[in-house]
C-alpha cells in the first residue's frame, strides 16, 4: 500500500509540511534567544569581564567558555535549521538556492569557532584558524541576507527589506570592527552580532510565515470536499 507522503514516482510532485517548516523554524529563533542569554550569563559570571571593552572571544577563553560555547553551537543549529528549512520551502530564484548553501557553511563556521577555542589567547596548538573563519562570517553576512531577500520579502515585504537592510549595514560597518579601539570594540561586536541575529530571525519568520500559510490552505481543501 502506498504511503500518502511518498511519492508515486520518483519524478511525482512533493509536498511542503508545515509542521516540519515550523519546527525549524522555532530552532532558528530559538538560536538567538539562547547566544545572548548566553553572553549575558557569562558578561556576569567571568570576573572582571567589560562588556563594553571586552569581545565575545574574550569570554569565550579561559575557565568558564563553556557558557558561551553553548550559545555558539545553539546558534550553528540555528543556521543549519533554517538552511533545512530553505531547501524544503524553496522560494525562488538563484538567491534563494545560494543563501541555502551558504547557511549551511555559516553554521558549520560557527560551529568551527566554538569548538576550535581560539579567542585570541595566545593559543598556539596547531594551525589558528580563527581570524580565517571571522572573516569567512564577515562575507558570509555581506552575500547571504541580500540573497536571500527576495524570497523572504515574497512571505512578507517587510521581511525583504530586513534582510537587505542588513546587507547593506553590513558590508560597511563590519570591517570597521578591525580598526575599533580596544575601549569600545566589545560594544562594537554586540552590535554586529544583533546584525546577524535581524537576519537570522526574518528567514525564521518567513518560514514560519509559509507554514502558517500551507497549514491554513491544507486545512481550507479539507473542509471543502469538491
Amino acid at each position: 500500500m502506498q504511503q500518502p507522503d511518498l511519492p508515486a514516482t520518483p519524478d511525482a510532485p512533493l509536498a511542503e509540511h508545515p509542521h516540519l517548516l515550523w519546527g525549524l523554524a522555532m530552532i532558528g529563533f530559538a538560536g538567538p534567544v539562547i547566544f545572548s542569554l548566553s553572553i549575558l550569563i557569562a558578561d556576569f559570571v567571568v570576573p572582571h569581564h567589560d562588556w563594553i571593552a571586552d569581545t565575545i572571544s574574550d569570554l569565550g577563553a579561559g575557565k568558564y567558555e563553556f557558557i558561551v560555547d553553548i550559545g555558539i553551537y545553539a546558534y550553528s543549529a540555528s543556521l543549519i535549521a533554517l538552511a533545512v528549512g530553505a531547501a524544503h520551502a524553496h522560494l525562488g530564484g538563484r538567491g534563494w538556492t545560494t543563501g541555502i548553501y551558504g547557511l549551511i557553511l555559516t553554521g558549520l563556521i560557527v560551529f568551527l569557532v566554538g569548538a576550535r577555542n581560539e579567542y585570541g589567547d595566545s593559543d598556539q596548538d596547531g594551525v589558528v584558524i580563527h581570524v580565517y573563519l571571522v572573516w569567512a562570517l564577515g562575507a558570509a553576512f555581506a552575500i547571504i541576507p541580500w540573497a536571500m531577500s527576495a524570497g523572504a520579502g515574497a512571505i512578507a515585504p517587510i521581511l525583504g527589506r530586513i534582510c537587505k537592510g542588513v546587507t547593506i549595514l553590513w558590508v560597511p560597518l563590519a570591517p570597521v570592527f578591525f580598526f575599533m579601539p580596544d575601549g569600545i570594540d566589545g560594544i562594537y561586536e554586540r552590535f554586529l552580532g544583533l546584525l546577524t541575529f535581524a537576519f537570522v530571525v526574518a528567514i525564521a519568520y518567513a518560514l514560519r510565515g509559509r507554514s502558517r500559510a500551507l497549514a491554513a490552505r491544507l486545512r481550507a481543501e479539507s473542509a471543502d470536499p469538491s
